[in-house]
């Protein structure tokens, strides 16, 4: 657990964005189709909410911006990870997969899961 971050569950919309640039740098409408890939189409984000979401990540140090480009005449901003925003989605892997694998062994040790099985 990082040293001043609290055990908070993340928002979804924030989770995924952190996840779209995790592997690499991205500007908002690769981030959009990032998340609703990742998400297996659940999550279609609009643009006011991502950036709502990228401006709070900034301001939390999660995120920077990486580079700035024009295209067609408009302004492209690509957004990067941060140290503290790596740390922190990993907190959130490690958080939702301890609230996974309780729920799991509940549901097993109810005979609601076969053995091994994963909801």
């Amino acid at each position: 657990m990082l040293l001043g971050m609290t055990d908070s569950p993340m928002r979804e919309p924030t989770f995924l964005v952190l996840t779209a640039l995790a592997e690499t740098p991205q500007h908002g409408y690769a981030v959009i189709e990032d998340v609703l890939r990742i998400s297996d189409g659940r999550v279609r984000l609009r643009a006011g909410t991502l950036y709502a979401v990228l401006d709070r990540l900034r301001a939390d140090g999660l995120i920077e911006v990486d580079r700035e480009e024009v295209v067609q005449s408009r302004l492209r901003r690509y957004y990067r990870l941060t140290a503290l925003g790596a740390a922190r989605l990993a907190d959130e892997v490690a958080r939702l997969r301890r609230n996974a694998d309780a729920a799991n062994r509940r549901l097993r040790r109810a005979g609601l899961l076969p053995q091994g099985g994963t909801a």
